[in-house]
């Protein structure tokens, strides 16, 4: 418990925040999406697993320009 207190809310906050929006963000645009570099099981095993940078990855590498 004493774990919880001593941690900097203010700053591990909007990190989480974050990390939850893009990885909210990227999985709907990968549903709807119909073409990307590679499988979309694949793509979805990033955005789930490498945390904050799985979904900008997707964004930046992922998706294919129609």
């Amino acid at each position: 418990m004493e774990l919880l207190q001593s941690i900097n809310w203010a700053i591990i906050a909007p990190i989480i925040v974050i990390q939850l929006v893009l990885l909210i963000v990227a999985l709907i645009d990968l549903v709807r999406i119909e073409n990307t570099k590679g499988p979309k099981w694949m793509w979805a095993l990033i955005i789930l697993f490498i945390n904050i940078i799985g979904p900008i990855l997707y964004f930046l590498l992922g998706r294919r320009n129609q």
